[in-house]
This record gives C-alpha cells, structure tokens and sequence, in this order.
C-alpha cells in the first residue's frame, strides 16, 4: 500500500516526527523542523506523503507541498543521498532556492542542510545540473492547506520558472543554460511572470 497524501488531525507532534488522525487511525510521518513548526495539536491539516518501503519497514515522509515531495524523490537519485538527508535539504531550504542552487551550480547552499557537507553538496549539485525539474506523481503538483500555510504561492513561483526553462528548452537551448539564465533572471525579474522571466533568461542567454 502506497500512501501519498493524508487529510487528518495533528494527533501529536515529536522531535522529527508528526502523528496523524485519520478517522481514528494514526499515522505516524517523519517530518522536517520547518513543516513541524507550523503544526499544532488540534489543527485539521493536509500532508503531501512519499512511502519508503524496505524490509525492516514502512517509513512515511510528510510535506507541506507536494513540490517539496518530489524534490525529496529526486534528490534520492544522487548516489549518496539518503531520506534522512534529502529531509535535511528540503527543511533548510525552499524548492525555489534550491533549483537555483543547481543551476547555478552554488554547492554551498546546500551545505546550509545539517549533515551535508560540501562533497556531497557539490555531488547532488553536479549529478542534477542539466536535468529537467521533478513534476507532480500525475503530472502536475497538487495544492493544499497545511496547517494554515497555502503552499499555492511556493508552487506558482517554482512552477513558473519550469514553464520558463521549458520554454527556453522549445526554443533550442540547452537545459543547462536554460536553467542557469532563468535562476539569474528570477532575481531581477521575479519568478510569478512567466513571459517577464523568458524575456529576462533571453537577455542573460544573449550576454
């Protein structure tokens, strides 16, 4: 059984962990500091769940976007990199921050994660670059209320600098650079635009 998403009541909150009532059942999910703060005993919440399955275990990992969710996938495809630091990533840094970490091959971004140090930074760094963004489990990233916390914004902007690279991609350009121009423009130009952020990333790629 592959869990994906849990509708619920925070039951009880832990040190790296959160439990969660589902019509009477508890879920328990590991959980980052950043999502746990933003989480009290009582509230009605939403989590965005990826399942690991091993011998030993049947592990749950909640998120308050199912954008964070895919990055924790995907930052698991690095040799190296386990949940528990895929977790330490994604709770010391956005999505957004950390797209333009990779396209801008700035490992020390990442090194702002507990345990990740500048080896392995640089690793998921080099072995991402060029690679198209992770999506949503069916195409699209859902949107949900976490404890009171839309993840609707964090989405809007990190989707538009996919549909901005995308964009530059149809256009003949090299993923890689497509990317690297989008992460620079977006400081300037903002990322919620998407045509501002393709005019801008163009003017990066004519320099």
């Amino acid at each position: 059984m592959i869990i994906g998403r849990l509708t619920g009541t925070v039951a009880a909150l832990g040190a790296d962990h959160v439990l969660i009532d589902v019509n009477g059942v508890g879920y328990v999910c590991m959980a980052g500091a950043r999502l746990l703060s933003k989480l009290h005993a009582g509230d009605d919440t939403v989590l965005h769940v990826e399942t690991k399955v091993s011998e030993a275990a049947i592990t749950l990992y909640g998120f308050g976007t199912d954008e964070e969710r895919a990055w924790f996938v995907r930052l698991q495809d690095v040799h190296g990199v386990a949940g528990k630091a895929a977790m330490a990533i994604l709770d010391a840094i956005t999505p957004a921050e950390l797209m333009d970490a990779i396209a801008l091959g700035d490992a020390s971004v990442l090194t702002r994660a507990k345990g990740v140090g500048k080896k392995l930074a640089e690793r998921i760094t080099g072995e991402l670059a060029g690679k198209p963004p992770p999506m949503g489990r069916f195409g699209q990233f859902e949107t949900a209320r976490v404890a009171g916390l839309a993840s609707t914004p964090v989405a809007a902007a990190t989707g538009a600098r996919s549909e901005a690279i995308s964009a530059l991609v149809n256009l003949g350009y090299a993923q890689a650079d497509a990317a690297r121009a989008v992460a620079s423009a977006a400081k300037d130009a903002g990322d919620e635009d998407v045509s501002q952020l393709i005019k801008a990333a163009l003017k990066e790629l004519a320099k």
